[in-house]
This record gives structure tokens, sequence and C-alpha cells, in this order.
């Protein structure tokens, strides 16, 4: 068993019988006062995120996870579904346990979270990055801006829609950021 000393972010705990992952988490010590540990945690079940306070010292119960590589095959009506890349193992995941779903194509792979005890899939991690080719957009006007940071609406390869700088064009490879869904770079080819 853990205390609090050992919160960093990403640690799995089961907290009031459900499964939370530490998305940010602060010590603070008061002047007057015990020194506590303020949290934001996210439910890995429904992904909802709420702010807890933990007393300095509490024991907190950590579960470990593993981390696992699979590549995504495709969306049906039974949810995502993926194969592990060295065993072969195919399963299905419900879409709302990832972050940007959207923006995951065919071939790409991505982390799945497991609870180490019961084998139960827990949440898929995009990576940090990925490279996704405009299927439409407007063309940009030239003169059009009174700032340099004019964005417009794109649409992906993959549906999902993201602004991008005015100068993209359809049938451009850029670099979408999956954690704000932000244009990064374009893509060289």
């Amino acid at each position: 068993m853990a205390t609090t000393a050992d919160i960093r972010n990403g640690l799995c705990i089961d907290y009031n019988d459900q499964l939370w992952t530490i998305v940010q988490f602060q010590h603070v010590k008061p002047g007057k006062g015990p020194a506590f540990i303020r949290t934001k945690l996210k439910n890995l079940k429904t992904g909802r995120v709420v702010e807890n306070t933990f007393s300095s010292g509490v024991k907190i119960d950590v579960v470990r996870i593993e981390r696992r590589p699979y590549q995504y095959l495709y969306k049906d009506d039974m949810g995502c579904n993926f194969m592990h890349t060295d065993t072969f193992e195919q399963i299905s995941l419900n879409p709302e346990l990832i972050d940007n779903n959207d923006l995951m194509k065919e071939g790409q792979i991505i982390e799945v979270q497991f609870h180490a005890e019961t084998e139960t899939p827990l949440t898929a991690e995009l990576p940090p990055f990925v490279e996704l080719t405009i299927v439409s957009t407007v063309p940009g006007d030239k003169g059009n801006t009174a700032n340099s940071t004019a964005l417009k609406q794109a649409t992906m390869e993959t549906g999902a829609e993201i602004m991008v700088p005015l100068f993209i064009n359809e049938g451009e490879t850029i670099k979408v950021d999956t954690r704000d869904r932000t244009y990064n770079e374009r893509v060289r080819q």
C-alpha cells in the first residue's frame, strides 16, 4: 500500500471502489494546518474528471496497469477493433474510452492500458502527434487577416475537423497534436 507521497501524474489508483488515474497533482503546505495534496482524477470507466484533496500521509491503493501496443484495425457497431502487434490477439473497445478517437486512422499503433490482475482493457492512448491528410477545406484568401493567427476549418481523412492556418490546402498532410487537437506543422513529402 502506498501513501500520498507516492502520487505522480499517470498513477492509477483504486478510490471509492473505482479505478482513477491522476491527471494533475499539487502538494500544498499552508502556513497553518497540515499539508495536503490537491489532485485531479480521471475515472477510467466514464472518463469524468473530478478534483479531490488527500491529506498528507494517507494510504492509497495503487493499481498495477500494463501498457501494450495495439494496431487500430477498424470501427464497427461493436466499437473500435484493435490487434496486439506481437500476439495478434484482437480486442474491441468502446470509443468513449479513447480520447480524440476521431483522429485514429487504420493501421495506426496506439497504447492500450490493461488492469494487470484482471486483464481488463481500461483506456487507449493515441501517440502525441498523428499525421493526417486534409480532404476538404476552403481556400485561404490573402490579406484576409488582422493578425498572424488566422485559422480556417479543415476536415481530415478520418472525418475529424480541426482548425488550420490559412496557407494549408486540400491534399496536404499535416501533423496534429492529439492532446489538444491543434495543428502542429506541415509534413514534407
